[in-house]
């Protein structure tokens, strides 16, 4: 992703005009703060900073789903073992009992 010049600001310039940005992400752009040269912090709206968030809930839930599916195709297709004897098998590969 390129960024363009506007966006990315020197960290010491971020601390001169922070009220300046402030108002600029306020009103729906971003910023990349940098130091020496490199891409240092972002600065956004917290109401997309929020809307992030809420973005990667879902998406972890998504993932839980899909895992949760995983495990019944499993079950319905016999691939299962019980916990007791599993959690056995992997301590007796552990302590090299095995």
């Amino acid at each position: 992703m390129t960024l363009s010049a506007e966006v990315v600001i020197p960290l010491s310039q971020a601390h001169a005009r922070l009220s300046e940005l402030a108002e600029h992400v306020k009103a729906g752009a971003e910023k990349v703060i940098t130091k020496n040269g490199e891409s240092y912090v972002a600065l956004i709206d917290a109401r997309r900073l929020d809307y992030y968030h809420k973005l990667e809930r879902a998406r972890i839930h998504l993932l839980l789903l899909d895992d949760a599916a995983a495990g019944l195709e499993d079950v319905e297709a016999g691939r299962v073992s019980d916990a007791r004897e599993a959690l056995a098998s992997l301590k007796a590969r552990r302590t090299g009992h095995a």
